[in-house]
């Protein structure tokens, strides 16, 4: 019984969503859900409530301030020609639609997520994308298959947050993540190739995909062992972008092609000062040691701002802002309530309720394990998030099973990161990133669950074959 209304939240958003709901109303029904199921039976102190509000503000103002800062970015180099001025000189040097689509799926918007995180590489990738001739539809999948790195996302605090909970040691669990998510890095990869190929390439492409994910899997578990969990994905990604770029002006010369146009240079600069200012803060702040209320000054929501202006040098024009606004109450609402409905599932006990009822299933628990993380990514649209709800209640049942911890977490980690890709609240930002995209939101949806969730259901076979071993 108890394991029937802790589900039922969840079930039920995924069940409007299906039938073709907004994102907003699913997601509102979702927290009337919640706030019932509470009533009922998971009533908590109201000390308990304020302490995960006084937690829980701070990230979603900052979550929500990010998502404007996203939107203005991108908006702003849209409206001025540089982002077609950048994905032009990119498309020259690629030579082919997949190998540029690689590029930006495995190289620059894994590199962008994992600096900044919160979906930003989102609002970097599908606007180049959108230059390569792709139908619309296929351009927002594409884009969102490109948050692929997201246990690195943001520097790794989710990856964190699960090492801390679980006892492991950070950079373990990084690794042996690294090592998990050939899985996902290879089917996104063998599907963005896929969707981008001609007609009669289809297997050369599927191969493009393939070497893509394998290569981007060595290079972050490459710099894990070097540098550390923090800047391995960014760092990993920066290495595929330079192996992209290096195979494809080998392949083809490079005479009589433009050189970089100015709006592009610029937008590059804005870039470079979105990604240095983050990692120059963050630096910095660690260095000095400073308390959580400087904090805010590496926040991408910042330097995302900060970008945009220097762009503009202040003068953004007001249609952008215009429309930035329209597109920020479209996505913001929908990422606040998934957020609030992970939160009061996390503080009220459902969460755990869930994962330890289906810990009764035994041994085959370890092949609904990532499942049960990949929801908690799918209702909150953050690895951190999700961890906060699933990680120490997936340890103790890793306990109980007799499985090996290290490579449990690890699958629920990349799990917990995955569906981040498929969550109303990413899905509803990448379609407001294309003027065509809103009417694909549907096929978007299903789509990218669909791809999630293949990858997924390998991860739990990988789980049950350790655990078997």
């Amino acid at each position: 019984m108890y394991m029937f209304i802790s589900a039922l939240p969840v079930a039920t958003v995924i069940a409007v969503l299906l039938a073709g709901w907004r994102s907003l109303h699913a997601a509102a029904l979702g927290v009337a859900v919640a706030l019932l199921v509470i009533a009922a039976a998971f009533a908590q102190p109201a000390s308990a409530w304020l302490a995960a509000g006084m937690h829980w503000a701070p990230v979603l103002l900052e979550v929500l301030l990010i998502v404007a800062g996203g939107l203005l970015l991108s908006e702003v180099l849209r409206a001025s020609g540089a982002q077609k001025a950048l994905a032009d000189w990119l498309l020259a040097r690629a030579g082919s639609g997949t190998g540029a689509v690689l590029l930006v799926v495995h190289g620059i918007t894994p590199f962008a997520e994992s600096v900044t995180g919160f979906g930003v590489g989102v609002t970097i990738g599908i606007p180049l994308l959108a230059h390569f001739g792709l139908p619309p539809r296929k351009v927002v999948l594409i884009g969102l298959l490109g948050l692929c790195a997201v246990p690195w996302g943001s520097m790794g605090p989710g990856t964190l947050v699960a090492a801390t909970m679980a006892g492991l040691p950070f950079k373990e669990l990084g690794q042996a993540s690294a090592l998990v998510s050939v899985i996902p890095f290879v089917i996104t990869g063998m599907a963005a190739a896929a969707l981008a190929s001609a007609p009669g390439r289809r297997w050369p492409a599927l191969l493009q995909g393939l070497l893509s994910g394998l290569s981007l899997t060595a290079a972050v578990a490459l710099m894990n062992t070097l540098a550390g969990t923090a800047p391995a994905g960014a760092l990993g990604a920066l290495l595929v972008v330079g192996w992209h770029l290096l195979r494809l002006r080998v392949s083809q010369a490079d005479a009589g092609k433009p050189p970089l146009s100015a709006p592009g240079r610029r937008a590059l600069a804005a870039y470079a000062l979105l990604l240095g200012g983050v990692l120059a803060a963050a630096a910095l702040l660690r260095t000095l040691d400073l308390p959580a209320a400087w904090h805010g000054l590496a926040s991408p929501g910042l330097w995302l701002l900060v970008a945009a202006v220097f762009f503009t040098r202040g003068r953004p024009a007001r249609p952008s802002l215009a429309k930035v606004w329209r597109s920020w109450l479209q996505v913001a609402p929908v990422t606040a309530l998934f957020i609030v409905l992970g939160v009061l599932m996390a503080v009220s006990g459902m969460a755990a309720q869930l994962a330890q009822a289906l810990a009764r299933s035994g041994p085959l628990y370890l092949l609904a394990a990532p499942f049960v993380g990949a929801l908690g990514g799918f209702v909150t649209g953050s690895n951190t998030g999700a961890n906060a709800m699933f990680a120490a209640t997936q340890a103790e049942i890793a306990h109980a099973l007799g499985a090996p911890l290290l490579p449990f977490m690890a699958v629920h980690n990349v799990s917990a990161s995955l569906l981040l890709m498929a969550s109303p609240g990413k899905v509803e930002m990448a379609v407001q990133l294309l003027a065509q995209g809103a009417d694909q939101r549907r096929w978007v949806q299903q789509s990218v669950l669909m791809l999630d969730l293949a990858a997924v259901a390998l991860m739990g076979v990988l789980n049950w074959s350790w655990a078997r071993a």
